[in-house]
């Protein structure tokens, strides 16, 4: 079997869990990476044992490409998706997808224009625990979902801010505290509970300076299916805590705190919930990036990954798909255009 090769465009902290997570795949290898900067594009290369480019053109000529992982600042990832899908390369884009909904359709409409495989990475959903619940929902054990909330209540000093340009801007950040750092929660909320039919939110900037964005944010959610919620987002609270779910019904309940299930229970108990509650009640082996961005493990991106390959190698439906990706995206984008004129929001957008 021919290994397909790997690319990287946008070489920051996020890009060495990429080149981890692909290095496990047995099927595929990490082949070059793209930076405008040499420095950066060498000192990437010679840490992961790739090709360095800081020509664009020449990294997606490259014939031993087939797939490019985007890993640049979220604003800039427009046009790397759209050169590597004109070049017939297959596209997996860090998160999110891109900045704003319109943004992201033009990624989802590209890639099917040249006939290429287009996957969002949200690890979260990838997890065993996540899964259990996804299990759970579809199996109708909460009976009627009546509420559904989200909780990423993160610390984030003034220094990482300030620590790049682009930090903390509407141009290539897209958001703060709820399109960086919240999304993950909020593309699991969507994925459990479906789409939200109407939204009222407020945002603000409390505790951080020479940022555009909101460092805190609160929005009450209506779902399609009748269910309300809140999302609760910021990166103002020290120490930091890890990123919450709650699924609550008329049949069931359950808290999701990062990897960790620490409340699972059913009016119908079932063979295997006390295993389940035994086995993750304290499952996160990390700080889930509550305090620090490194914080996390590349398992999550691994099983992304190997996801996405399969797809490409059989032909098969993408967990992850443009569209996909595209959820959280217009709800937060939802969000944003209700803190800001103080009214309620219906979606689609």
């Amino acid at each position: 079997m021919k290994k397909l090769g790997f690319g990287i465009i946008g070489l920051g902290a996020i890009a060495d869990f990429h080149a981890r997570a692909i290095k496990e795949l047995k099927d595929c290898e990490l082949v070059n990476c793209y930076h405008y900067r040499e420095e950066r594009a060498k000192e990437f290369a010679k840490k992961h044992g790739c090709k360095a480019y800081t020509d664009l053109d020449a990294f997606l000529a490259d014939d031993r490409l087939d797939i490019v992982a985007i890993a640049s600042p979220s604003g800039a990832h427009l046009e790397g998706a759209l050169a590597a899908a004109k070049a017939k390369k297959h596209v997996i884009i860090e998160k999110p997808l891109e900045v704003t909904k319109d943004r992201c359709t033009q990624i989802i409409d590209a890639c099917k224009e040249h006939g290429v495989k287009l996957a969002g990475i949200f690890q979260s959903r990838f997890f065993d625990s996540s899964r259990i619940l996804k299990e759970a929902v579809e199996k109708g054990r909460f009976g009627k979902i009546v509420m559904a909330d989200a909780q990423v209540k993160w610390y984030r000093s003034q220094a990482y801010y300030d620590s790049a340009a682009w930090r903390g801007t509407w141009a290539l950040d897209g958001g703060g505290a709820l399109m960086n750092q919240s999304i993950h929660a909020i593309d699991l909320l969507l994925w459990l509970v479906g789409d939200v039919s109407e939204v009222f939110a407020f945002a603000d900037t409390l505790s951080h300076e020479r940022i555009e964005v909101e460092d805190t944010a609160v929005a009450a959610l209506r779902f399609n299916n009748g269910a309300m919620g809140v999302i609760e987002g910021t990166t103002s609270a020290y120490p930091g805590f890890l990123k919450r779910l709650e699924i609550l019904g008329t049949k069931g309940s359950a808290i999701l705190e990062e990897e960790s299930i620490i409340a699972w229970q059913f009016e119908d108990e079932e063979p295997g919930d006390e295993e389940i509650r035994k086995a993750f009640l304290d499952s996160t082996k990390t700080g889930g990036g509550a305090a620090d961005p490194l914080a996390i493990g590349h398992h999550g991106h691994t099983r992304n990954f190997a996801s996405f390959v399969k797809s490409i190698r059989e032909n098969s439906p993408i967990d992850v798909s443009g569209l996909e990706a595209r959820r959280s995206v217009e709800l937060i984008e939802a969000i944003y255009r209700s803190a800001k004129s103080g009214k309620k929001i219906k979606l689609p957008l």
